[in-house]
């Protein structure tokens, strides 16, 4: 398996490795459609696997692992990424948010064990632990930086205050903040031009957060980028099919697929948003190819054409 050179404009989300989402042991299956998977993504122009310590209950860690042993070399050419700070429910505990120093610790531990590596290149905090101390978090970040265990530190569904409130004890830099982003989820975009409107109140996104990570250096990881196939194979709505007829149109104009479009569209802000690619069919995989190379291009007019039609009215 050969890799090229290392790029970040988009990432391989590892959530459907692994099998089932249960405690059953992984299959030979499991490993050869997730081998099948990963080689699809590298020869794809991929580089960067995110993975999460609870994704099919630590076998989508696992099972990359093995595939890491089995490729020599693999992992130096790639970029590893995980998360913490959720804990599934457990018999009477209920699914809850930990970010306690020593559990971040911990579950670093866990995911090196499981991923078959001794160091991670990204590390992102799940998602916020209203119980955690933010010294605390910023005490176990530079541990496992000083032990060599984690060389990077972000967050994922963050807004800006609770960055910031994080990044004031760790002189650390949170490189990476993954958020919910697509042109079917669009109210990170909608948040910037809903300001003085009546709608601005319903739009529900923290205001500023694009904006802090674009001031600090912070890149925005789109999970969902795909919007599940709405634009590429299954639309429900008017206003979904006359999008997916755009993309389409864009893609044969272009001479690459629907999927590119729908990833260029999130690639082309100024914010240089990574999309992460959720699904493990290799076809649609390489149907990403184009956008892992970073083209084709898309004009300003044909950025905000998919934009006012996915959104089914014109902009205020």
């Amino acid at each position: 398996m050969t890799t090229p050179e290392k790029s970040d404009r988009l990432v391989f989300g590892c959530m459907g490795l692994g099998g089932a989402w249960d405690t059953s042991p992984l299959t030979a299956a499991d490993i050869d459609a997730a081998s099948t998977a990963v080689e699809a993504a590298v020869e794809s122009g991929i580089t960067t696997f995110d993975h999460a310590d609870i994704y099919r209950h630590g076998k989508s860690e696992a099972v990359f692992g093995e595939i890491l042993a089995r490729s020599a070399g693999l992992r130096e050419r790639i970029t590893l990424q995980t998360k913490c700070g959720i804990r599934l429910a457990d018999g009477d505990r209920p699914g809850l948010y930990d970010l306690r120093g020593a559990s971040i610790v911990r579950r670093v531990e866990e995911s090196l064990h499981r991923l078959r590596t001794d160091v991670l290149d990204v590390l992102l905090l799940h998602r916020p632990d209203p119980l955690a101390d933010p010294a605390d978090i910023g005490e176990a970040l530079t541990s496992l930086h000083r032990q060599g265990l984690v060389r990077r530190f972000g967050v994922s569904n963050m807004n800006s205050a609770q960055i910031a409130r994080i990044q004031a004890h760790t002189d650390l830099p949170l490189v990476a903040n993954q958020l919910e982003m697509s042109l079917h989820r669009r109210a990170w975009l909608e948040d910037a031009v809903l300001v003085n409107t009546p709608e601005s109140a319903a739009n529900g996104f923290p205001a500023g957060t694009v904006e802090h990570c674009l001031a600090h250096g912070i890149t925005l990881q789109a999970w969902g980028a795909l919007a599940q196939g709405r634009y590429t194979g299954r639309q429900q709505t008017p206003e979904e099919r006359a999008t997916a007829a755009l993309v389409s149109s864009l893609a044969e104009t272009k001479g690459t697929t629907p999927e590119t479009i729908v990833l260029r569209w999130l690639q082309r802000h100024p914010a240089r948003i990574a999309p992460v690619i959720g699904t493990s069919n290799p076809e649609r995989i390489r149907a990403c190819r184009d956008a892992a190379l970073d083209e084709p291009g898309l004009s300003h007019e044909e950025w905000y054409t998919l934009w006012v039609t996915a959104r089914g009215a014109a902009l205020p």
